[in-house]
């Protein structure tokens, strides 16, 4: 009875923002056109993806949902000018295919390396023209065609039909990380990072969102140096945000819930299904009950591209296993970043292990869950 009450606690609030606006009358409504009016649609992407739907991946699962989450690099504006020279362009700094399962009960956030080496279609650049296909690094497609592109991309790589993109640039992610107070982090060592423009102590540190920002991006100076390990840190925080949402209430106050819903829809750029808040909370509302064991983050399998040790290619068939169990919404194990011995999906006994059972273990990947406290 307690576990049920609270659960229809946790439904009401959900609406919380919206009961109160309404109750506030024309004031209300006003505001949640704002809200609602800060998300831009994508409507490019749109039109470009329909006229490839013949060729585009059909979903499998009933329910189950893929969004392709992308951040951009872009330098436009005041605000991300400090990040370096704006060039016209821009590329993808990261990206995530994030699969929430048809039952709502696991999260599984899949990051692909900005170098990894892929066939790019032929993609519509912004002023009109026609790429040609070739082989390049991913982040290309998005300078190229922009998120249709990276879309189109991930579905030939992956056989994953992508049903909801998500562009937020860096502006964006500071704004959010500041709308929830900053992001507790655990520090092995002090960073002192001319480049990241980072100064921090060992422990347990609260990132405010321009902290958040250099810990995520910063490449060079931070671990060994690779995007593996930048990707690592980067789901680690994804992680922690997570956990801070969740366990400070956000989602249950209105007045912690408004100042997050208009820095994170007035950063965001969706498809057109997403583009409102009645959107994005049908996406959502599904994901309160997951269990912080199941928000599980992972690295596609890669390795060094045999050409060029500064590029990524996936290995296989680890690569296909963790693809095709996504595409059927079967559930994917991760353990912990110690031994690589999971990275590329191996199979191996444990507690599956049986002589007398020739049903084979499921593959396991090195990841990690949002529940995992890394000062321990």
């Amino acid at each position: 009875m307690v576990r049920r009450s609270r659960r229809r606690w946790v439904r009401t609030t959900a609406f919380g923002v919206t009961a109160l606006l309404v109750a506030a009358g024309g004031i209300g409504w006003a505001v949640y056109a704002k809200l609602s009016g800060n998300i831009t649609p994508d409507e490019a992407a749109a039109a470009e993806l329909a006229r490839y739907d013949k060729e585009r991946p059909t979903s499998l699962v009933k329910d189950a949902r893929n969004i392709l989450l992308i951040g951009s690099d872009s330098r436009e504006g005041s605000d991300n000018a400090r990040y370096g020279r704006d060039s016209g362009t821009e590329r993808s700094d990261t990206t995530i295919l994030l699969h929430l399962s048809a039952g709502r009960d696991s999260a599984t956030a899949v990051s692909l390396p900005r170098d990894l080496m892929v066939d790019l279609p032929g993609c519509r650049r912004p002023d009109g023209s026609r790429s040609a296909p070739r082989f390049a690094m991913f982040n290309q497609a998005f300078q190229l065609g922009g998120s249709a592109c990276t879309i189109r991309t991930v579905e030939k790589l992956t056989d994953i039909r992508v049903d909801h993109h998500v562009v937020v640039d860096f502006h964006g992610f500071k704004k959010m990380v500041d709308a929830v107070d900053g992001v507790e982090v655990c520090l092995r060592e002090p960073i002192d990072d001319r480049a990241a423009k980072l100064r921090l102590p060992a422990g347990r540190v609260t990132l405010d969102g321009e902290e958040a920002l250099g810990y995520v991006r910063a490449r060079k100076t931070l671990g060994d140096g690779s995007d593996t390990e930048r990707m690592e840190r980067q789901q680690r925080f994804l992680g922690a945000l997570v956990n801070e949402v969740r366990s400070n209430d956000v989602l249950l106050n209105p007045a912690k819930l408004y100042p997050m819903l208009d820095a994170a829809t007035s950063s965001l750029t969706t498809d057109p299904e997403l583009a409102s808040l009645r959107g994005l909370y049908e996406l959502v509302r599904g994901l309160r009950d997951i269990p912080m064991e199941q928000v599980q983050f992972l690295t596609v399998p890669r390795e060094s591209y045999a050409y060029d040790a500064n590029r990524d290619q996936l290995v296989e068939p680890a690569a296909e296993r963790l693809f095709e169990r996504l595409r059927t919404d079967t559930p994917v194990v991760v353990e912990g970043n110690g031994p690589r011995k999971g990275s590329y999906g191996d199979s191996h006994p444990g507690p599956y292990h049986d002589p007398a059972v020739t049903v084979s273990p499921p593959p396991t990947f090195r990841g990690n869950t949002a529940a995992e406290d890394t000062c321990e």
